[in-house]
């Protein structure tokens, strides 16, 4: 019996990884993913955090944590000899892939946060990341009723729809040929040479979120025209996009993408 065909295959074979020349010529090693610079403007569409309907609640993940670590419902993290509970804390953060977590849970805005805790978006100088939101967190420790962003990935829900705006905003729409890498890390970082690139179309970019061999988004989409590009660092809680104002300006409206500029990480 022949296997079935690998529909991403089909779709989104693999290229050669000098597809990424122009990037690292452009934004320099692209380890994490590489960073562009406005072209010529730019934007962060965040990644998504939730909340419980009840609230954030008083115990934090490490208090959780350490609860059961003491019940014995939950082994320490003991690596090398190490007691990891000993010197770190459960910040209830994670990497890679998410979606909406089901009944029970709201997306808690990134603004709404900023409200209720005082804190800025994003503090001045630095990019959307973990240190986002001190005073959200109980000594370095989410609330347990609050899931947060996770690193190095787009959302699945945010990631559909800020596919479905650039389809909007390419002159070429769903055909628009686009490519996609994955920086090593996200793929284990076993092979730092052999870049993984793929090249599709824009129609069919949604599957890119479920590449088997890796748990993230794309580190970075791009139109092959290059009038716009994606990149998603592995490090961070965001993804900028660069392109035209007409774009960054949809993105900056749109009603489910919640979005920002940071002029410090504008070039």
């Amino acid at each position: 019996m022949s296997e079935e065909p690998n529909p991403m295959s089909g779709l989104w074979p693999l290229v050669p990884p000098g597809a990424t020349d122009w990037l690292l010529e452009l934004c320099g090693d692209g380890l994490t993913g590489f960073m562009p610079p406005a072209m010529p403007d730019a934007v962060w569409v965040l990644n998504a955090m939730y909340e419980h309907e009840q609230g954030p609640g008083e115990m934090s993940y490490d208090e959780y944590h350490q609860a059961r670590v003491a019940d014995g419902s939950s082994r320490p993290h003991i690596v090398g000899g190490l007691d990891l509970d000993a010197v770190g804390i459960a910040t209830g953060g994670g990497l890679g892939r998410a979606r909406h977590p089901g009944p029970g849970w709201r997306r808690l805005r990134w603004t709404e946060l900023a409200r209720r805790t005082g804190d800025p978006m994003v503090p001045d100088g630095l990019m959307p990341s973990y240190r986002c939101f001190p005073s959200a967190k109980k000594e370095g420790s989410w609330p347990l009723g609050m899931i947060p962003p996770t690193e190095g990935s787009l959302d699945r829900e945010t990631w559909n729809r800020l596919i479905a705006t650039l389809t909007r905003y390419s002159p070429a729409g769903a055909d628009t040929r686009c490519l996609a890498y994955y920086n090593p890390l996200t793929l284990g970082a076993t092979d730092l040479d052999n870049l993984h690139v793929r090249a599709g179309r824009l129609g069919d970019a949604e599957m890119l979120y479920d590449l088997s061999e890796a748990d993230f988004s794309p580190s970075n989409l791009w139109a092959d025209d290059r009038s716009w590009v994606l990149c998603t660092d592995y490090d961070l809680w965001a993804t900028k996009v660069v392109g035209s104002p007409a774009l960054i300006s949809a993105l900056l409206d749109d009603s489910e993408i919640e979005a920002l500029r940071l002029p410090w990480a504008h070039v």
